[in-house]
């Protein structure tokens, strides 16, 4: 990844987690919603933007459909706040990094309870 590419991804993410907290008013992205991570193609087309979400399976699902749906709204700010020649297509998709973390957090905290075995 180049160094434009990294810079363009923060830019993006900063940007939307701005319209997610200030322009946005849809009921389903209540709560606590973060943009943990965007990876736009090496083409400047298409940018997948990880959102992670505090609450169960269900709470997630919403608020995906949330702002998958203010997708193209996103985009059409982006383009007017961004300086690049087009506007990246916005893919969504759920951060599971915390989830993963904290099954194997419980992991490791059963293989601590069970202890060493003594002979």
């Amino acid at each position: 990844m180049t160094r434009r590419t990294e810079r363009i991804n923060e830019l993006i993410r900063q940007e939307i987690s701005q319209l997610l907290s200030r322009d946005l008013n849809d009921p389903r992205l209540s709560g606590v919603v973060t943009i943990t991570q965007v990876k736009i193609s090496s083409d400047l087309r298409l940018a997948t933007v990880y959102v992670s979400v505090l609450g169960d399976r269900e709470k997630e699902e919403t608020v995906l459909s949330g702002v998958s749906s203010a997708a193209k709204y996103m985009r059409k700010e982006l383009g007017l706040r961004l300086s690049l020649r087009y506007a990246p297509e916005l893919k969504f998709v759920l951060d599971e990094t915390m989830n993963e973390a904290e099954h194997i957090y419980q992991l490791m905290e059963g293989l601590s309870t069970e202890g060493p075995e003594s002979p």
